[in-house]
């Protein structure tokens, strides 16, 4: 594999079961880039090594004044010199092609298990430890593979060496034979600690990555709450957690390369005082002796390698360990289907763990007391569900759905059983913090759909005329808002253009069924009636889901279903639900029942006391004009239908109407 052909076609499949059988995963796929890291590696150690014994030939030959030996020395020392140089570059162009290849390899891993898991990654999984594995622990796991051609060969080399000392030499090659293994593993015991702080100092880094991530995906709301200063202490505090790690990492990786130094120190001052001794008694030559001498202090060079690897490893064992854990994850349903399906279904939407019933054709808003527990209702209802037991909430109802397994059923049939690709086309969930990925508007609307819906329409039912305008006085030289571009994660957009820019991307998407959870919570209330108006006309003979507690979202839905821990408890029209049910009143007027018992009884009491003077009630403290906006809004609305004789404002009522009385409930506020 070469870097050009990258990216992998398939990148395989990893073995995740832990960190060390990832590694062993990872090289075995970079079998062929290893071998031949491996043979030019050994071409330049064993050409390195060679060096001494070509200069030992050299010295002898002047001793004994012999020219041709002196000259086979000289073509040696060339030969070396040449397999040196070679197996110098093609060694480090082979190491460095493993290094990008392996962690591209790892990187696509990544990248396709985060697009399978989709938004259950982030559940699982902290964003920044995420970030931390794509970035930081790959360039780790890199090296280790990277560095274990180079390795591998500088064993080898010593191995060789250490058996031509004892052939050549054998009263000095004894005397390294048996001092360079201990050279190599004297540093073993200190391992362990090395290892451990490394892993502190990742840990303590990976908390600072997601304090960070965390801070910039915050940034905007922490500007307007003035929380910047404190979110800087706090990563300050992190950062230095981190180098206080580091420092004490380094200190024992130091101690580590000083005992590298320090021993073969010893070792060869060990061999050049034996050496003496038996050059003085005869026994060895002068070139000999140079040449043992000399190995000896060649074979430093090899032996760095072994401090290189324990480094690799200690630094790449703790990420292949966090690499491993996301991509073990798998989702709590992760299935292909039991059904055999090619068509999507359609009918009712009908899950049996909570009651809830979204009738096809028709749209259905869904209030929920608790937002989170709205969140994982809409996910449930898009099938597959990334969390086992992801209801509606903590109700003994939802509690026994999830354990029994109960799926969700679309026109009968059971989504989980579904395949996960004919589910998804299906029925769309919109959460309630979509994404936006950098790049043209064009770019954000291409994505599958049934072509029944364009890309106008849906951007004029969300409303998005103003956000077109802010795009493209925005971006230089886009003189059509489709090709203007939009930053990452729509930063350069406020929360409700962001909103709904993701909205007009569902619209255009156009499933068979729309899950959407809190769509307008963003936006101003004459936006949102004008957006509440757009998803009923656009979305007339499809089903639509809407979790809301907006007032003017739940007047246009043709059927309101309260869900309360976990079980619907109550269905009808907005209307009917506001008068009847205390449960869905506190939830949408945010106001608790028994205050608005007690408002009502004063109201009373105050227009029997001024009906008897004939003078209209005054606004007083406790009265309407104490009323929280959605409670007004709601409260308005009644008075604008009953001034004007209408019960109920018709589905097909034209958007000027939604407007005047919008005016006229201000009015009355």
């Amino acid at each position: 594999m070469q870097i050009q052909d990258l990216p992998y076609a398939d990148p395989g499949v990893p073995d995740a079961r832990s960190g060390p059988r990832f590694l062993w995963w990872l090289f075995r796929n970079q079998l062929d880039g290893q071998f031949k890291a491996l043979a030019w590696g050994l071409l330049h150690f064993l050409s390195v090594s060679a060096l001494p014994f070509c200069v030992g030939v050299a010295v002898q030959g002047v001793v004994d004044r012999s020219g041709s030996r002196l000259a086979l020395a000289g073509g040696l020392l060339a030969l070396c010199c040449a397999g040196s140089a070679l197996g110098d570059a093609f060694l480090h162009r082979a190491a460095v092609t493993n290094w990008i290849t392996a962690a591209a390899r790892v990187q696509q891993v990544l990248a396709r298990k985060a697009a399978h898991l989709g938004s259950a990654l982030t559940r699982r999984v902290a964003a920044g430890e995420v970030v931390a594995v794509s970035t930081g622990d790959v360039e780790k796991i890199g090296w280790f593979v990277e560095a274990l051609s180079r390795f591998t060969a500088a064993a080898v080399t010593i191995v060789v060496v250490c058996v031509g000392l004892v052939v050549y030499q054998p009263a000095l090659g004894v005397v390294v034979a048996v001092g360079l293994p201990v050279l190599a593993l004297a540093v073993l015991p200190l391992l362990p600690r090395a290892t451990r702080r490394a892993d502190v100092q990742r840990e303590k880094a990976g908390r600072a990555t997601e304090l960070a991530s965390d801070t910039v995906a915050g940034l905007r709301v922490l500007r307007g709450i003035g929380g910047e200063e404190l979110f800087l202490d706090r990563y300050r505090a992190a950062s230095q957690e981190v180098r206080h790690a580091a420092v004490r990492s380094a200190r024992m990786w130091s101690l580590i390369s000083a005992i590298q130094v320090l021993l073969p120190g010893l070792l060869l001052i060990t061999v050049v005082w034996y050496g003496v001794h038996l050059a003085g008694a005869g026994r060895i030559g002068v070139g000999e002796l140079v040449a043992v001498y000399s190995s000896v202090m060649i074979l430093t060079y090899p032996l760095r390698h072994f401090e290189e690897i324990a480094m690799a490893y200690s630094f790449s064992r703790p990420s292949a360990r966090r690499a491993a854990k996301v991509l073990s994850l798998e989702r709590a349903t992760d299935t292909d289907g039991t059904l055999i399906v090619t068509e999507p279904p359609s009918g009712d939407l009908y899950d049996p763990a909570t009651g809830l019933l979204a009738p096809a054709g028709r749209l259905t808003a869904v209030v929920c007391g608790d937002p989170d527990a709205a969140g994982r209702l809409a996910e449930r209802l898009g099938g597959h569900p990334s969390e086992k037991g992801s209801g509606a909430g903590s109700g003994t109802r939802s509690e026994q759905g999830s354990g029994k397994g109960e799926s969700v059923l679309l026109g009968g049939v059971p989504l989980d059983e579904v395949p996960l690709d004919i589910a998804r086309t299906a029925v769309l969930v919109q959460d309630k913090d979509p994404v936006l990925l950098s790049g043209t508007l064009r770019d954000l609307l291409d994505v599958p759909r049934s072509g029944a819906v364009g890309t106008e329409p849906a951007l004029a039912a969300a409303q998005c005329e103003d956000v077109l305008a802010a795009l493209v006085q925005g971006s230089l030289g886009a003189a059509d808002p489709m090709d203007a571009r939009i930053t990452e994660r729509g930063r350069s957009l406020s929360g409700g253009q962001r909103q709904r820019l993701a909205l007009a991307r569902s619209l255009v998407t156009d499933p068979e069924v729309l899950v959407l959870d809190e769509p307008t919570s963003a936006v101003d209330s004459h936006t949102e009636a004008r957006i509440a108006h757009g998803i009923r006309e656009l979305r007339a003979g499809r089903t639509t889901v809407v979790f809301t507690s907006s007032p003017l979202l739940l007047d246009r839905a043709d059927r309101v279903v309260l869900v309360h821990e976990g079980e619907v408890v109550a269905v009808g029209v907005h209307r009917e639900l506001l008068d009847s049910e205390p449960r869905y009143r506190t939830v949408v007027t945010r106001e608790p029942d028994e205050d608005r018992d007690t408002r009502q009884d004063g109201d009373t009491s105050q227009d029997r006391d001024t009906s008897q003077e004939g003078v209209r009630p005054s606004p007083v403290p406790g009265g309407r004009d104490r009323l929280p906006a959605a409670s007004r809004a709601a409260s308005g609305l009644d008075d604008v239908r009953a001034a004007s004789g209408l019960d109920e404002v018709h589905a097909g009522s034209g958007l000027d109407d939604v407007m005047k009385e919008l005016e006229e409930i201000e009015e009355s506020a």
